[in-house]
């Protein structure tokens, strides 16, 4: 690519991002808009935009989503979701930071499981309908989901899509992921309780009289209809053992999902149109947009120069290097998504890794995988899960701002990534000395 084409790409990104954060207009058309800038000025053509699984839209996302969109949207018509609602708040005593803790730890483990898209499209219904409920405001409770699903997402191979890349760059299995970061993610979901106990202290208003009402309620009553929920957990079981499987089965995910999908309308005889009508278009058409943007800045040679540099400050220096990975990545991640990120920086972390005389479960794979994951959570566009959570938000009439989800996301991003350099520190370098 020429000189020009690749500041022209700069400054379009640039500026969809302003536009992103200023809210002049809205997301959805900002990052649409980008995506034709990026075609017009041949930063990226049609070939690399729609048909490239590395510098255009990741279709295995998109219809990932599409299917678990579905699959909810039939969920939504059992009561499933208003039965959890009022049996989280009646464990939880209906304390608010109660409540925000249980659903954050529910999040984080179905994240390591399932994987953090997945979860929050199956969590986030349950907590509009608890804040609802105790008539409190649905932000800080999402937020806080979002950031126990990529810290969650973080923990196992299946959990977040970068950690998918990295293992098959690496060839690590599941075992090395739950062995290597598990440990460290159950502290990194304690510090994260810690710190919503701090930033939303002024949400949690107990109101004794609400509580006492939502006691008295029976949330097997909610159940509106008992066959069709047998039927959706049924699928849902069915394609979440279709997740859990995929080293043995070879289905992507988006695949699976869309099967459940199918298999499920199919079964219930649900009036399609009414499903479809549940699916959050405007999300999928942001990340559309997003992937284009970011492959032609792959296209045009940005993000490589910038991921080469990195890798040359790095050197030899494996505390160093891995020091300057971690948060290089975590900075990276906030401002592109960390998808496109990874599938970049993933080649060049094996030849660091080779040059280095590293095995496979080299520090150098684990300070991508944190920085990468844990960054996502810095700005509302730095994870899949993040801007699906903003987009049922504003569906549901309670927007989240980019400056509201980033106040926050970066605080909890520099604490969860100081806490693991300090873990990287101690067991690759300290104790293995």
């Amino acid at each position: 690519m020429s000189g020009w084409q690749s500041w022209a790409a700069i400054a379009v990104f640039a500026g969809v991002y302003v536009l992103i954060i200023t809210e002049w207009v809205h997301r959805v058309a900002a990052a649409l808009g980008g995506a034709g800038l990026m075609l017009a000025i041949g930063a990226t053509d049609d070939i690399a935009a729609f048909h490239s699984d590395k510098t255009g839209i990741d279709w295995n996302v998109i219809f990932l989503l599409l299917g678990m969109m579905m699959i909810v949207g039939v969920l939504k018509r059992t009561g499933l979701f208003e039965y959890l609602a009022i049996w989280s708040v009646k464990k939880a005593k209906a304390r608010p930071f109660r409540v925000m803790a249980m659903l954050v730890i529910i999040t984080a483990v179905a994240s390591a499981l399932l994987d953090n898209v997945t979860t929050v499209l199956l969590v986030a219904p349950v907590t509009l309908l608890v804040c609802d409920r105790l008539k409190l405001p649905a932000m800080p409770f999402l937020l806080a989901e979002v950031f126990a699903s990529n810290i969650g997402g973080t923990a196992t191979l299946v959990g977040d899509p970068p950690n998918i890349i990295i293992a098959s760059r690496a060839g690590l299995t599941f075992n090395d992921f739950l062995v290597h970061l598990a440990p460290l993610c159950a502290v990194l979901i304690a510090v994260l309780v810690l710190l919503c106990r701090v930033m939303f202290a002024k949400y949690f208003i107990y109101d004794e009289k609400r509580a006492a009402e939502i006691m008295e309620l029976r949330e097997r009553e909610a159940i509106t209809n008992p066959r069709l929920l047998a039927q959706g957990l049924g699928v849902l079981a069915l394609v979440v053992a279709g997740f859990v499987l995929h080293p043995v089965l070879h289905y992507e995910p988006s695949v699976v999902a869309l099967l459940g999908a199918g298999l499920l309308i199919a079964i219930s005889k649900v009036e399609t149109g009414e499903v479809l009508d549940e699916v959050e278009w405007p999300t999928l058409a942001f990340f559309a947009g997003l992937f284009v943007m970011v492959g032609a800045l792959i296209e045009v040679g940005v993000i490589g120069d910038l991921a080469s540099a990195l890798a040359h400050a790095i050197g030899g220096n494996e505390l160093g290097g891995s020091m300057l990975l971690l948060g290089g990545s975590a900075l990276l991640s906030g401002i592109v998504d960390n998808i496109p990120y990874v599938a970049t920086m993933a080649p060049i972390t094996s030849e660091l890794v080779t040059d280095m005389g590293g095995d496979p479960d080299h520090v150098m794979w684990w300070a991508l995988a944190l920085g990468a994951d844990l960054g996502g959570n810095a700005t509302a566009i730095g994870a899949s899960a993040n801007v699906v959570v903003l987009g049922i938000a504003e569906r549901n009439r309670q927007p989240i701002t980019f400056w509201q989800f980033t106040k926050y996301g970066l605080i909890v991003t520099a604490a969860t990534i100081t806490v693991s350099a300090l873990y990287l520190w101690l067991r690759y370098f300290a104790l293995a000395a």
